[in-house]
């Protein structure tokens, strides 16, 4: 690897320690918040250069998507939306950036993170604004936390069978919030809840 200059030395910290707060990289904007330039030209210049210089990689299409070369074992995976823990709402597909988190934490393809939008979790210690990585699977056991389908719209709750009355229910964990008790056609389970991760600042 090529010497780096003073700057680009202080934005491969940035990113890396930035990587260890949060769990993804930071955005371009936030890299030239940290450097105090106006605009991200600058920034996107450093990264050129630390990728040229082999430091870093980076994939188009996303502004959180910088993989720092030659650290532990990491993937890069896609968060596509919300999710409300709360009423049911839409899941928005659309790909809003890229969180790195431990290859160990991912063992199945597929993977992704939805960002928790609602407080019907807290009981789960599951807050507005995290995180939620999603592994993708069609069933689930009683207990899991899971993000359901019911008539197109997308919610996260845990999920409980009822044999006796052939329902299933979708409990919330906040005593403010309603559980949710439907035929088993009428729910469509998209995933089971891994980890959540959660930004303090």
């Amino acid at each position: 690897m090529e010497p780096l200059t003073e700057r680009q030395q202080q934005v491969l910290y940035f990113i890396t320690s930035y990587l260890d707060s949060n769990s993804c990289p930071p955005t371009l904007r936030e890299i030239s918040e940290h450097i105090h330039t106006k605009g991200t030209v600058s920034a996107i210049r450093h990264l050129d250069a630390l990728e040229l210089k082999g430091y870093i990689q980076r994939r188009e299409g996303s502004s959180r998507s910088i993989t720092v070369i030659g650290r532990s074992s990491t993937v890069s995976v896609p968060i596509i939306g919300k999710v409300k823990a709360g009423p049911p709402s839409l899941a928005y597909e659309d790909i809003e950036g890229y969180c790195n988190v431990d290859q160990s934490w991912v063992h199945d393809k597929g993977c992704f993170f939805l960002r928790v939008d609602g407080n019907s979790m807290i009981g789960d210690h599951i807050l507005d604004g995290d995180l939620a990585l999603i592994r993708p699977q069609e069933t689930a056991n009683d207990g899991d936390v899971v993000v359901a389908m019911i008539d197109d719209e997308a919610t996260l709750k845990r999920f409980y069978r009822d044999e006796k009355l052939g329902r299933i229910r979708l409990e919330a964990r906040n005593p403010k919030y309603p559980s949710y008790v439907v035929a088993p056609e009428d729910v469509t389970i998209l995933g089971k809840l891994l980890k959540t991760i959660r930004n303090y600042s």
